[in-house]
């Protein structure tokens, strides 16, 4: 069985603004609230093909965690394959323009349930990801719009 969640908000910057942010993986632990620290393996931007390395705390203990990076379409789309829990896990972005200045971010995340994970209800566990991604979407929204007020966004 597979979840999916999207979330959707509309962030006062530009594609750019927001593609600029999201690819600034060391900046993830603003917006993530399990990530701690996030690099890209090697150095470097994002790649298709690449990794992106983490350190994480989630269900309530902290560990590493890799992603690798599946899709990077400059700059509208992102995706990542890594778990979560114990389940195959997929994720990824999708940035759109929404007129003058504005722009529509999407997340999207699917888990295809696995081992114990498949004890959870798929109801609650969507719920779960759901709320987070609600979170990490008004996260990014802020984040964005505080540099773009301060001028540190994309010009």
């Amino acid at each position: 069985m597979t979840i999916r969640t999207e979330s959707r908000i509309v962030v006062a910057g530009s594609v750019r603004d927001v593609w600029d942010y999201l690819c600034d993986v060391g900046r993830w632990a603003e917006w993530a609230p399990t990530v701690l620290e996030c690099y890209v393996r090697g150095g470097g931007s994002l790649v298709a093909g690449g990794w992106i390395d983490q350190r994480a705390r989630d269900f309530r203990r902290e560990h590493r965690r890799s992603e690798r990076v599946t899709d990077v379409d400059e700059p509208h789309t992102m995706a990542f394959a890594g778990t979560i829990g114990s389940s195959p896990a997929r994720w990824g972005m999708e940035i759109l323009p929404a007129g003058e200045d504005s722009t529509d971010a999407i997340m999207w995340v699917e888990v295809d349930l696995a081992n114990v994970m498949r004890l959870i209800p798929p109801g609650i566990l969507g719920r779960r990801i759901q709320r987070t991604s609600d979170i990490e979407m008004a996260a990014i929204k802020a984040a964005v719009e505080a540099d773009v007020q301060a001028g540190t966004g994309s010009a």
